[in-house]
């Protein structure tokens, strides 16, 4: 599949955040979580600092494209002396609750014991409530779904170490209150064999609830002999029992294919945290980073989006 044949499109003015946009010398900027907070777009970008830490910063824009406001200090950034913590905080995605009446931060923190998932809360960016570690390591690419299923909180993510040490896949566990979760249960692996999503997945930004499914967009990774590759694909779940997989595309939706996504600290990397529907255009705008060093915006149409994961195989 080609570029100009894949579903998403990038958008002109990529990539739309990098260092050079931050108040403080950094190395790079990526993989942010997104949400909208009272019409603004907030980006909840990973910030690596030259230190080599990294941390979580915020950046508002009125259009979610430019004019992008970068919080002077870090939402969340390691406290000193917690051990769990101390190599920073990564990936984040989040999600409006309406039970609780905030947005549920996940996150990866990074310490000694290997990347562990990490939980917080906010209203509005501005301030942040740590739930902690709730998942011990080695685990990440978390996010949690909007509203219980079955009584319980449900949050996705990849454990990597004995359950699932080779070819890592997709799983979720469960919760009465979001602090002790349920054994992993798998949803969905990688490929086997020479697929673009053979060597590992995980979820991209957090689920959205469509009334056919879950819609769930992923990264997936192959291994090649000059290293990997980061690919973004689709797949639908069942509403009432998310471990079900409806329907799995066989491409892959977007692609390093522009010199941003190709070259930079991770090369051929895209890796989708954030996504906002704008249900009066009805356009998706997937926020993701480029090559593990920027920033990058590409729009589909919802409808399209949809129409083509209904159109996949049942795997």
């Amino acid at each position: 599949m080609t570029a100009q044949s894949e579903l998403f499109h990038r958008h002109p003015a990529n990539p739309i955040l990098t260092a050079a946009d931050w108040p403080t010398a950094v190395n790079v900027v990526f993989n942010p979580a997104a949400v909208v907070v009272g019409g603004e777009t907030v980006l909840l970008a990973r910030v690596e600092t030259r230190s080599g830490i990294s941390r979580l910063d915020v950046a508002r824009s009125e259009n979610g494209v430019d004019g992008w406001i970068v919080e002077p200090e870090p939402l969340l950034a390691p406290i000193p002396g917690n051990e769990e913590e101390q190599w920073g905080f990564e990936d984040a995605r989040a999600v409006w609750v309406e039970e609780l009446g905030r947005h549920v931060i996940s996150c990866t923190s990074y310490g000694p014991g290997g990347p562990a998932v990490f939980l917080a809360t906010t209203e509005d960016f501005s301030t942040v409530e740590r739930i902690g570690i709730v998942v011990a390591p080695e685990d990440k690419n978390a996010a949690l779904l909007p509203e219980r299923v079955g009584g319980k909180w449900i949050l996705f993510h990849r454990p990597t170490s004995g359950f699932a040490a080779t070819h890592a896949g997709i799983s979720l566990s469960r919760s009465a209150d979001l602090r002790s979760w349920s054994t992993p249960e798998v949803v969905m692996q990688a490929r086997q064999g020479a697929w673009w999503d053979s060597l590992r997945i995980g979820i991209g930004p957090p689920l959205l609830k469509t009334e056919h499914g879950w819609l769930l967009i992923y990264h997936g990774v192959k291994e090649t002999v000059s290293g990997a590759i980061y690919r973004v694909g689709l797949a639908l779940l069942d509403l009432e029992e998310p471990t079900r997989v409806l329907r799995r595309t066989t491409d892959w939706v977007l692609s390093p294919s522009e010199p941003y996504e190709r070259s930079g600290d991770v090369p051929n990397a895209l890796f989708p945290c954030g996504v906002v529907h704008d249900e009066s255009s009805g356009e998706l705008r997937l926020y993701y980073g480029g090559a593990d060093t920027s920033i990058c915006l590409a729009t589909a149409s919802f409808d399209d989006v949809l129409a083509a994961v209904l159109a996949a195989p049942t795997p």
